[in-house]
């Protein structure tokens, strides 16, 4: 999903970098206000879609991670109860224990390690709407940077109008 705000974005900006210059405006140009605002309008709704995939990788992580404490407990009791049903001969009971914490290490193993990988993936998807949104942000700002500084650029200095800035390539 973060691709589409990209796609957007990069609609966006291409619009506005392929616009027609307006003749001793330095860095003003002419772009069709509807289609900037649509798109402008896409990127807004599309960013709480992402916000909301990211909660829902989160909630995502949270389930993932109970049901492994789930499965954990279940197989903890089902281990008590073998113990339990062995009770009548000392050998049983200690082998039964014996293999009962190791259902139970493994049980907490395999937890952990289920915590740690669903940890990772919604760091890492996190990390990565992290990245797009700062992208985005960064982007804007440069738009919003080079249309303050053309702003700023194209106003006439002194009375005569000699004084215009001239454009210049970059």
């Amino acid at each position: 999903m973060g691709n589409r705000v990209q796609e957007l974005l990069e609609m966006l900006y291409n619009m506005i970098n392929e616009a027609w210059g307006i003749p001793l405006g330095a860095e003003k140009c002419v772009i069709e206000r509807d289609k900037a605002l649509d798109l402008i309008d896409e990127i807004k709704t599309n960013f709480p879609i992402e916000l909301s995939e990211a909660r829902r990788l989160v909630e995502a992580r949270a389930e993932f991670i109970s049901a492994a404490k789930r499965e954990a407990e279940q197989i903890r009791k089902t281990a008590e109860e073998r113990a339990r049903k062995l009770v009548e001969e000392q050998e049983i009971i200690r082998m039964a224990k014996m293999r009962s914490s190791e259902i139970i290490a493994q049980a907490e193993a395999a937890a952990a390690e289920l915590k740690r990988a669903a940890s990772e993936y919604v760091d890492d998807a996190m990390r990565r709407s992290e990245e797009s949104l700062a992208a985005s942000l960064e982007e804007i700002r440069k738009t919003r940077a080079r249309f303050r500084s053309a702003t700023a650029t194209s106003r006439p200095r002194g009375g005569d109008s000699s004084s215009f800035d001239v454009p210049m390539d970059d």
